[in-house]
């Protein structure tokens, strides 16, 4: 993982931050134990920044792309109402073993609907309206996930994009075959272009592109001015 800042301010930052619940504690652990490519894993400065951004919004609806072991989806389930739902995508089959022994561990099952495959194919089927979107997938599709969601996201909505700084690798030379790193460009600029959205890149563990949505009466005022 690419650092941010220096090591020693980011313990002192993790020290001054309220300790994680234990159900997340021992998913971070058994995904370390048990599971390819940990770092993938939301870590507790991240939990801790979902879970009280959820509070804050109150989101009766959630989407997040990209599972993993659920440590993410667990964070941001904090601020569901008891009607309130989080949709989930992964198309790792293999890790649902997981994800359902913790998201039960977190007695959340209620609120939880995991789904299976691509999330391309998926989208399409499900009409609600998000309060709140996480992209954490595959990132050569971040701008079409973008696209096919910002519709159906309610006003003021927020989609929160992570690995949007790519280990450092945006401010530095890009290699031929690094579409990676290409789609995270694009997507990035994309989304400063969009006049729809008002952003801002959060310099934080791997980097957050913030969006909210923008009313249609402000766009169009924005537009006109």
């Amino acid at each position: 993982m690419f650092d941010l800042i220096d090591k020693n301010i980011q313990s002192y930052c993790d020290e001054h931050t309220s300790e994680e619940n234990p159900i997340l504690y021992a998913l971070y652990r058994e995904t370390n134990l048990k599971v390819l490519r940990p770092r993938m894993l939301s870590c507790k400065s991240q939990g801790t920044f979902l879970q009280m951004l959820s509070r804050l919004i109150q989101p009766k609806r959630i989407l997040e792309l990209g599972t993993y072991t659920g440590y993410a989806t667990i964070s941001l389930a904090e601020g569901l109402p008891d009607d309130g739902i989080i949709y989930t995508i992964e198309k790792n089959v293999e890790l649902e073993h997981i994800i359902h022994k913790y998201i039960q561990k977190a007695g959340i099952e209620h609120k939880v609907k995991l789904l299976l495959g691509n999330a391309l194919d998926l989208l399409p089927t499900l009409h609600e309206t998000w309060d709140m979107v996480f992209i954490d997938a595959d990132k050569i599709n971040y701008i079409n996930y973008y696209n096919l969601l910002l519709p159906s996201l309610s006003d003021n909505g927020i989609i929160l994009a992570d690995n949007v700084l790519w280990s450092g690798k945006v401010i530095g030379e890009i290699k031929d075959k690094d579409k990676d790193t290409k789609a995270i460009l694009d997507f990035n600029t994309f989304v400063q272009n969009d006049s729809r959205v008002k952003n801002m890149m959060l310099p934080f563990r791997d980097g957050i592109m913030m969006i909210q949505k923008m009313k249609v009466c402000e766009v169009i005022e924005t537009a006109t001015t």
